[in-house]
């Protein structure tokens, strides 16, 4: 990775960030770390910040492109859209395709294949916004047994969720959710350690255990310095290990993901059982993200992570 024929072959590279959604000001942070590391490289790469859906194919062909490198998170960058432009106009690209970027994205979509497969996650109500008004008036609804999760069915980085522990909680948790989306989810709350395993060239990377500050791991925990401590390779048997990432490379697979991914999951603190919580087919790429701490644990730095995608992304067109 990274030699001369390398770059020869991958042409010029664009890093497409920004984007539409709700994960913008992350999305512009993971691209310019992509950037700078194919810069130092000695890669021909060329930042594209994706602001509109209507002039992304305009730009990208001004660009001159011959991969993509897609940062986007969110909305028009793991929902499939992005993937489906990019294949019209016959650009290759990182990661997965755009219906396994769509059913990864939404929450109700990827369950569903878990349940079906077997794979366990934790049991969950599907809540739509046209119902809000029955909501208000304090109709006797389903909600599953407090404490759960609320949060939209297509954001990530823990955007729109909480945590309800109490009856009044409900409502507000509701609203801040369907901010983001028309289809909520419900989701049982498990008491257990925060894991996420790290999916690169098709094989899992070490486990990290995500220990933090508060009982949640929701956007605070996550983006705030000092208020998660992180711990890769995680300190588990290795049976366990081997268990955990092999549910997250089955994870990854059911729902057709490819090259790299990032699989969150619980481990139960009650009986040390597994759940998997969701795939993030565009996860974090900043130098202190999930997947490049993971990439870093068995020896590949960020550099050479952001080019075995790029291989990757060529070794499909082949």
């Amino acid at each position: 990775m990274g030699r001369v024929s390398d770059i020869e072959r991958a042409g010029r590279i664009g890093i497409l960030f920004g984007g539409l959604s709700s994960e913008r000001d992350i999305s512009i942070k993971s691209g310019n770390t992509v950037y700078d590391a194919f810069l130092s490289l000695g890669y021909d790469a060329v930042k594209i910040d994706v602001k509109d859906a209507g002039s992304f194919k305009k730009e990208v062909t001004i660009s001159k492109i011959d991969v993509a490198f897609i940062a986007l998170h969110g909305r028009f960058g793991e929902d499939g859209g992005v993937q489906r432009a990019l294949d019209d106009m016959d650009i290759p690209y990182i990661g997965s395709g755009p219906e396994a970027s769509r059913i990864a994205l939404n929450k109700i979509a990827s369950k569903e294949i878990f349940k079906q497969q077997n794979i366990p996650t934790p049991d969950y109500i599907v809540l739509k916004k046209s119902k809000r008004q029955l909501f208000s008036k304090g109709n006797n609804l389903q909600h599953l047994s407090l404490p759960f999760v609320v949060k939209p069915s297509k954001e990530g980085s823990s955007i729109g969720m909480s945590l309800v522990q109490a009856r009044d909680m409900i409502i507000p948790a509701m609203d801040e959710a369907f901010k983001y989306d028309d289809e909520i989810i419900e989701e049982k709350y498990i008491e257990g350690d925060d894991i996420t395993v790290g999916i690169l060239n098709e094989k899992p990377l070490p486990v990290i255990n995500i220990k933090p500050k508060e009982k949640f791991y929701n956007f605070k925990a996550k983006y705030t310095d000092g208020m998660s401590e992180y711990v890769v390779p995680a300190i588990l048997s290795q049976r366990i290990t081997k268990t955990v990432q092999q549910l997250a490379l089955l994870a990854h697979r059911a729902l057709g993901c490819g090259s790299f991914s990032r699989v969150d999951m619980l481990i139960n603190k009650r009986d040390n059982s597994l759940t998997v919580l969701e795939v993030n087919t565009i996860p974090g790429l900043t130098s202190s993200s999930l997947l490049p701490r993971a990439a870093k644990a068995a020896g590949i730095d960020f550099g050479q992570m952001c080019v075995e995608m790029i291989r990757c992304a060529l070794k499909k067109r082949l």
